[in-house]
């Protein structure tokens, strides 16, 4: 997810890099000949990643060039994406991490380490707080509670950590 203008120009100028790329192994005819599974893998590789980072810039300025007088829905189906939830709030309201943290009580920098971190150091005090400020309100909200496949052993940190980053790769090998 970019997060602010010099990941936005960081990420526009990679997208560019990879289009040049892709340009010069398509033109490769002698790679092509050569090895023309390994020809094919440079270039579905590299035009997965194009896709992915295209994705991430066209929803950054869609958030950033939004209307803030007119109600944005933005979609959660985990969890485990909540922060990127406010984050893009935050962006979508055009409010700098500054302007959230006054409305917050929090400090910026405690701002710019939570979204840093993804909020993963929020305590869910600090969260409702960014929420509040945001006024962002669940307009339908479900939650499954799968009782027959209810777990009843302590979860370790290390396979909350581990499912939250399969989950990551799902979501882009996807893209």
């Amino acid at each position: 997810m970019i997060k602010n203008e010099k990941q936005y120009e960081y990420s526009k100028d990679c997208a560019r890099r990879f289009e040049y790329s892709i340009a010069v192994i398509e033109k490769d005819e002698a790679f092509k000949q050569k090895d023309p599974e390994g020809w094919q893998l440079d270039i579905d590789v590299k035009k997965s990643h194009l896709m992915a980072l295209q994705t991430e810039i066209v929803e950054y300025e869609t958030l950033t060039s939004h209307d803030s007088q007119t109600p944005m829905v933005l979609r959660l189906d985990d969890i485990n994406y909540l922060a990127q939830i406010l984050i893009k709030a935050r962006m979508a309201a055009k409010l700098s991490q500054k302007e959230l943290a006054d409305l917050t009580g929090l400090t910026e920098d405690k701002i710019k380490q939570y979204e840093d971190d993804d909020y993963s150091s929020a305590s869910f005090l600090d969260v409702r707080y960014v929420i509040d400020a945001l006024d962002i309100q669940i307009q339908t909200g479900e939650f499954l509670l799968p009782l027959d496949t209810l777990r009843r052993t302590p979860v370790t940190k290390e396979e909350l950590f581990s499912a939250v980053n399969n989950k990551s790769k799902e979501i882009s090998s996807t893209i």
